[in-house]
Parts: structure tokens; C-alpha cells; sequence
């Protein structure tokens, strides 16, 4: 069941998204080769406590499985949801960092792929086309639009550069709950789907492979890989539909704050949410 929030509740996400995005910010001061995922964790969540809210994801269940940190730490070729390690992070790394709150009743969600030092041309690459995507996918996310016009923005700009779109992984609702209806998948047809209504709040979150789109999950339940072993960038933003144009309501601005650079190629002339 769908819940359209009002211009309050919208405001609640807003500001446990804005928090999201100071959390992102201050792991991103700190990301650097030798700096292990463990690490980064513990930061995230003494910066979300402090700021009086939760993690979200700390303790989150499915089933019998639980997960057992802060962030989703993901490396290279893992996907998403990546335990975090006392491994530490390597110069040509990549880092999908996602990160969830609590606060107030209301859920943030957002994420962001990191580079550890200098990374190869490819890689840059793949982060920037799944950036894009992201902006495209949010650009079709306004009132009267249809869930396979987000999707399909998504799966055309990614595939036509020859990248695999995860499909067995969606974007979601968002609001008193983490996961709420409807699932947001990264591929579709235009005009296809649910219509989008105004007060809709979602995440959507392209999941996207160098190589092949197939994936499959390691023996801890959680984290999700590519099967060819190539690497994988994930960016995700929650949004509120509306009229006209989306109400972007994460933001990375405290991330490039932190990093005083951009790690792909600004392309657009949209500024970042």
C-alpha cells in the first residue's frame, strides 16, 4: 500500500535525509587508503547518535538474518549491503557507502560511491554513467510520470554504455518505514507502471556493473556481489514527487564539502540534491 506524505511529514523526511547527508560527510572526511570500513562504521554512528537519531540499518531484520553495522560498505565488486571490515581500503578502491536514520519516526536513506586515491579511467567511468543515471531516473520523477519512465531513464543511459543493470535489486518507498511500497527498479518501458503521484517519497538508487548485470550473494546472507568479479558503483537519493520538477530531499553537498573535489566528470548542468 502506497502513503502519500503531506508537506509536514515531508519535512520530517527532509530533515533525517538532510542528516544522512552530514553523516556521508563526515565518513567522507576520514576516507583514505589504510582506513579500514570498521572504522569508517563507527564514525557514522557516533555521528548519527550524537545528533540524536538512530542507524537505521543497525539491527535491521530480514528473517533470520541480521544486519550488523551502521553502513553498507561496498568494495570494488561488491554491490550493496557489504558488512563492514577490519580490512583496510586500498588506493584504486572504490566504496559504495550507504546509510540510513532514524529520527523523529521518520527514515533518511542515501548513498554514495567513494574513490579510495586515483582510480582507473574505467572505474571513473562507470561512477560517472551511474551518477548520471541517477539524475536522469530523478528527472522523469514528477507528478503524472509512471514508475517505468524512472526505470527506464535508468536502464537506457547505463546499457547504451554497455553496463549491466542489477535487476534483481529496486529502490523503495520511503517514510515511517524503511522499505514501504512501491519497489523502484532501475529498468523498465516508458509510460509503464504505477503513476506517480504527488507526496510519493522514494529512493531511487541505480545499481550498476562494469560488466555483466547477474549477481549473487556471499555466505554471510548480506552481501551482494557481481558474478564476473568486475566492479559495481551505486548512488541512491530519496526524493518527493511533485509537479514540474522532484523535490530532492538527501543531498551530497556535505560529501563534496569534504572531498573539495568531484569524483566524476560534472556533466549536467542540475546541481546535486
Amino acid at each position: 500500500m502506497v502513503h502519500l506524505k503531506n508537506d509536514k511529514e515531508i519535512d520530517r523526511l527532509r530533515a533525517s535525509a538532510d542528516l544522512v547527508g552530514r553523516t556521508l560527510g563526515e565518513v567522507a572526511s576520514h576516507i583514505a587508503p589504510g582506513v579500514t570500513t570498521n572504522e569508517l562504521d563507527k564514525i557514522a554512528e557516533e555521528y548519527i547518535r550524537d545528533h540524536g537519531a538512530e542507524p537505521a540499518f543497525k539491527g535491521y531484520r530480514v528473517g533470520s538474518l541480521v544486519f550488523p553495522a551502521t553502513l553498507c560498505t561496498s568494495v570494488n565488486d561488491q554491490v550493496v549491503h557489504g558488512i563492514p571490515t577490519n580490512e583496510p581500503l586500498k588506493e584504486g578502491d572504490i566504496l559504495s557507502a550507504d546509510c540510513g536514520v532514524i529520527m523523529d519516526g521518520f527514515y533518511g536513506d542515501s548513498a554514495y560511491t567513494f574513490a579510495i586515491g586515483h582510480i582507473s579511467d574505467d572505474t571513473r567511468a562507470l561512477l560517472t554513467t551511474t551518477y548520471e543515471s541517477l539524475m536522469l531516473a530523478i528527472g522523469q520523477a514528477t507528478t503524472g510520470k509512471r514508475l517505468g519512465d524512472i526505470g527506464a531513464a535508468v536502464q537506457n543511459h547505463c546499457e547504451a554504455r554497455g553496463y549491466g543493470v542489477v535487476k534483481d535489486l529496486v529502490g523503495h518507498g520511503i517514510g515511517r518505514n524503511l522499505h514501504e511500497d512501491p519497489q523502484v527498479p532501475n529498468f523498465g518501458r516508458p509510460g509503464s507502471g504505477r503513476k506517480l503521484k504527488t507526496g510519493l517519497t522514494m529512493c531511487i538508487e541505480p545499481m550498476i556493473n562494469r560488466g555483466t548485470a547477474s549477481i549473487r550473494t556471499e555466505g554471510d546472507g548480506w552481501t551482494v556481489k557481481t558474478s564476473d568479479a568486475l566492479p559495481s558503483a551505486h548512488y541512491e537519493h530519496m526524493i518527493a514527487v511533485r509537479p514540474g520538477e522532484a523535490d530532492i530531499l538527501t543531498t551530497f553537498r556535505y560529501i563534496e564539502e569534504a572531498l573539495d573535489e568531484l569524483p566524476y566528470e560534472q556533466t549536467f548542468t542540475q546541481t546535486h540534491g
